[in-house]
């Protein structure tokens, strides 16, 4: 098993604890250090500054007192998925319904507009996408949404 499998495992239950999932953990090589990444997220939500904050401190407690690691040098971040995250996870629509996004779908076809249900399928628009149609989606950033 990877170290990053390993970490995962362990950090796994540390962090719903926390009432945060994680959502990517990767391990790379940076000279003769390590650089530990944990992208942390929230079930039906953004997490807060704070709250990344708390789970940064959480987990690199954790990682000083776990032996996985060695007695090389590492560097932990920790951070939320931007905005720029692709969308391929069923919470990853749920918790952005409302919000407008950006699809391609496999034929090279966009569908663009506001995500407003989910239930297995996107509706964006008021058109029912299958997920198995869409290649990528992304949300869109909106600096004031139209009627404020």
């Amino acid at each position: 098993m990877s170290i990053a499998a390993e970490l995962l495992e362990t950090l796994t239950p540390l962090v719903e604890r926390a009432d945060a999932l994680i959502e990517d953990l990767s391990v790379t090589a940076a000279g003769r250090r390590r650089v530990v990444t944990v992208l942390v997220d929230h079930e039906n939500r953004s997490l807060t500054l704070d709250e990344v904050t708390a789970l940064s401190r959480l987990i690199s407690g954790h990682l000083d007192s776990l032996t996985l690691l060695g007695d090389a040098p590492f560097t932990l971040e920790v951070s939320s998925p931007g905005v720029d995250r692709p969308l391929t996870k069923d919470r990853h629509w749920r918790k952005n319904i409302g919000r407008l996004v950006k699809a391609v779908l496999n034929d090279g076809t966009v569908v663009s507009g506001r995500i407003t249900s989910f239930d297995g399928a996107p509706v964006i628009d008021e058109k029912r996408v299958s997920l198995a149609d869409i290649k990528r989606a992304t949300i869109e950033i909106e600096f004031k949404r139209k009627g404020e």
